[in-house]
């Protein structure tokens, strides 16, 4: 599945474009701090471990328990899964293959 059209602009082709241009993890701490407040850092990274628990078949108590997350952003990254652009099976698929 491809991403949403009505995401597809300049800016965001330009922001992708500087998300690939990252070379190391410090360089994205770095640009993430700079373009994210901390929150949005942290809720982004919350996110990604949510679909990582829900892809390895966790309960939404785990989920809960371990990330803190909301029942309500569990749902919602449980439909991105199933129902989304695929994006979060990409990533989690290309860092399941580093480790």
């Amino acid at each position: 599945m491809t991403a949403n059209p009505k995401l597809k602009d300049a800016l965001n082709n330009q922001l992708c474009k500087a998300v690939l241009l990252l070379d190391n993890v410090e360089e994205c701490y770095q640009f993430f701090e700079d373009i994210c407040t901390i929150s949005e850092i942290k809720a982004l990274a919350q996110r990604l471990e949510v679909a990582r628990m829900l892809k390895y078949g966790h309960t939404y108590d785990d989920i809960v328990e371990r990330t803190g997350a909301s029942t309500a952003t569990i749902s919602r990254v449980k439909r991105c899964l199933n129902y989304g652009a695929d994006g979060y099976k990409v990533i989690l698929d290309k860092l399941e293959e580093k480790e």
